[in-house]
């Protein structure tokens, strides 16, 4: 029990660390009265929310699910332009009616983490052409496309990749 608690204090500390951090930098605003206001906030925050950003009482593990992370966005960045001129040439195509084919899609993801799951719904909705309906708790994704094409490997690919985030 005393190191589960000591996880939660440490996991709010963390928290509200990055979150003052993040504060600072985007807000510009340097005298007391908005420093004591930030942090005001970024404790409230960090006391009901700290395991939304760090799910896990295993904290050592942590840097490095972060270090994965911030590797795999710039490899969302790079589908999400490929998306998007995908989605540019089926809007300007001569035959745009012909080849955008709404679907639904599903399959069962092997994610088990609940913040795997929603980086993967995430990162789905963050690309055009797609968008997650529903995820459910055991990890069905159902997901709107815009043509086949766009639903064929990509989901995939992204679950593959998260999975390598979070270690699963």
């Amino acid at each position: 029990m005393e190191k589960e608690t000591r996880a939660t204090v440490g996991s709010r500390v963390i928290t509200f660390l990055i979150m003052f951090a993040i504060w600072l930098l985007l807000s510009g605003r340097f005298d007391a009265f908005h420093l004591v206001l930030g942090a005001v906030s970024c404790a409230l925050v960090a006391a009901f929310s700290a395991d939304l950003l760090l799910p896990s009482p295993d904290l050592p593990r942590m840097p490095g699910v972060w270090w994965r992370f911030i590797k795999y966005i710039p490899w969302l960045l790079y589908q999400v332009l490929v998306a998007n001129i995908h989605v540019m040439y089926l809007v300007f195509h001569p035959r745009m009616m012909e080849l955008i084919d709404p679907q639904i899609m599903e399959f069962d993801s092997r994610l088990k983490s609940d913040m795997a799951r929603v980086t993967l719904a995430n990162s789905i909705t963050l690309t055009p052409g797609t968008i997650t309906i529903y995820i459910s708790l055991y990890g069905h994704i159902t997901f709107h496309v815009i043509d086949i094409e766009s639903g064929k490997t990509l989901p995939w690919i992204m679950e593959a990749r998260i999975g390598e985030v979070f270690g699963e």
